[in-house]
């Protein structure tokens, strides 16, 4: 069964390009990960400042094996060193010309039922 992460960061309007920059520098980085199934930057609309990271994974265990690996490590100290920062500091949405996000907060959910297009 699959999972879904959600990953919700508070980010003000000022520091919204900034974030969706960060974001687009990785992309591509995810996608190779074993168990990796999507993933969308859902950009705020309406009245609210967070935005949602969503990822979808064929299990806990592929999402926490790419949490530890090397990609996901990779990833966040590129996003940290290009916002000036060194290796291994940040969390690459988080730092920057002052943190893009202010708050973060991870959703966690099983997939109990899901439809596409038919082809």
């Amino acid at each position: 069964m699959s999972v879904v992460k959600i990953n919700v960061l508070t980010v003000p309007a000022a520091m919204r390009e900034e974030l969706e920059k960060r974001f687009s520098s990785r992309a591509g980085m995810v996608e190779s990960a074993d168990g990796f199934e999507w993933f969308e930057l859902l950009r705020p609309v309406g009245g609210t400042e967070r935005y949602l990271v969503y990822t979808r994974w064929r299990s806990e265990e592929d999402f926490e094996n790419w949490q530890k690996g090397e990609a996901f490590q990779r990833g966040h100290a590129q996003a940290a060193a290009q916002a000036g920062h060194g290796q291994g500091h940040g969390q690459g949405h988080g730092h920057g010309q002052g943190p893009a996000a202010t708050g973060s907060e991870m959703w966690s959910f099983e997939v109990a039922e899901s439809t596409g297009p038919k082809a």
